[in-house]
C-alpha cells in the first residue's frame, strides 16, 4: 500500500456538478508504461473515500472515481435519473478529465449494474470490465430479506453504532473491518440515496449482456447476504467469455479480502488481449447514448 492522495475536482456532467477524484498512477519501472486508467462505479450511498484501499494498491494506473448525485460531495439531482443517465454522466466526467481513449471499468454492487450499463452504452470506450458483488438487476436472485431491509435505508452510513451492530448481517463478514470502513464513510442525502434505489427499479441488463464483448471478470462472495453467489454465476454464463472468481467472504469482500482480491484484479487488468471486437449495440441504444441529456441539480 502507498499513501498517494487523490486529486479532487468538481466536474459538470450535464446539469449536475459531481465530485470526482483521480489517483494518478506511476509506471512500474524504467521503460515501462502506466497501466490503462480504471473508471470505478461505487455502491449505493458509497462515497469516493471508500475505494481508497483499492486505489492505493493499484499504483501503476490512474484510478478515476466520482460521487453519484446526492452522495459524498455531489449535490442531489432534483429529479430521478436512470442508469443510462448515470452512464452519460460518467462519460462526461472522462471527457472533462481528459480521458478520451479506452479505459478499464469496474463496479461494485449497485455500481456493478452501472458499470454494465456503461460498458453496453459506451462499448467503444471500455477495454475490460470487472463486476464485483453485483447482479443483472431486476431479475436477480435476492439475498437475505433482513439484510435487504436494512440496505433500503441509509442509516448504516449515518450511525456508526448501527453499522457495527449489523455489519455481519449486511456484509457477510465479521465486524473486525468495520471501524476502518466506518472511518471513511460520508453520509449521503436521503434524496440522493432514494434516487439511487429508484434508478435500479425495473432495470435489468439481461437483454444486452450477450452484447458485452469486453473481457469480463466477475467476482462474487460465497457468503454475500445482499447479492448471493448465484447472481455472479448467472452474469458469467450470459456475458460471452466472462470469467468467474469466487471469493471467500461477504458483500464487502473487496475490502475484507483485499489481499486475495487485489491480485486477481491486477492480473486480469494486465493480461494482453491480441484482438477484441467492440461491444455491439442496437441502433436505438446507440442513438440514445449519443443524445444530449439534462438532469437538473438541486439548489
Amino acid at each position: 500500500m502507498t499513501d498517494r492522495q487523490p486529486r479532487y475536482r468538481d466536474v459538470r456532467a450535464g446539469s449536475n456538478i459531481l465530485r470526482t477524484a483521480v489517483w494518478h498512477g506511476e509506471s512500474k519501472g524504467k521503460g515501462s508504461a502506466k497501466g490503462r486508467p480504471l473508471l470505478f462505479f461505487n455502491g449505493i450511498g458509497a462515497n469516493i473515500e471508500l475505494i481508497a484501499p483499492l486505489a492505493e494498491a493499484l499504483t501503476d494506473r490512474d484510478i478515476i472515481a466520482f460521487d453519484a448525485p446526492g452522495v459524498g460531495g455531489s449535490a442531489a439531482a432534483s429529479i430521478p435519473y436512470r442508469p443510462w443517465n448515470l452512464a452519460r454522466m460518467a462519460a462526461a466526467i472522462l471527457d472533462d478529465l481528459g480521458y478520451h481513449g479506452e479505459v478499464d471499468v469496474m463496479g461494485v454492487s449497485w455500481g456493478g449494474a452501472m458499470a454494465q450499463q456503461f460498458a453496453f452504452q459506451f462499448g467503444s470506450r471500455v477495454h475490460r470490465l470487472i463486476l464485483c458483488a453485483t447482479s443483472a438487476g431486476m431479475l436477480m436472485v435476492p439475498g437475505n430479506p433482513k439484510a435487504l431491509m436494512k440496505l433500503a435505508h441509509p442509516r448504516r452510513y449515518m450511525d456508526p453504532a448501527y453499522l457495527m451492530k449489523h455489519f455481519e448481517m449486511l456484509y457477510g463478514d465479521d465486524e473486525a473491518g468495520a471501524p476502518d470502513h466506518s472511518s471513511r464513510l460520508r453520509a449521503p442525502t436521503i434524496r440522493g440515496y432514494f434516487y439511487q434505489l429508484l434508478a435500479g427499479i425495473g432495470w435489468t441488463s439481461v437483454p444486452f449482456l450477450p452484447f458485452i464483448k469486453q473481457p469480463t471478470l466477475v467476482l462474487s462472495g460465497d457468503n454475500d447476504q445482499i447479492v448471493p453467489l448465484i447472481n455472479g454465476r448467472f452474469l458469467a454464463q450470459i456475458i460471452p467469455g466472462a470469467r468467474l472468481e469466487i471469493v471467500s467472504g461477504g458483500h464487502l469482500f473487496l475490502v475484507s479480502r483485499a489481499s486475495e482480491v487485489i491480485p486477481l484484479i491486477r492480473d486480469f487488468l494486465d493480461e494482453v488481449v491480441e484482438k477484441r471486437p467492440f461491444a455491439a449495440r442496437p441502433a436505438k441504444a446507440a442513438r440514445r447514448a449519443a443524445a444530449p441529456f439534462t438532469v437538473k441539480m438541486a439548489d
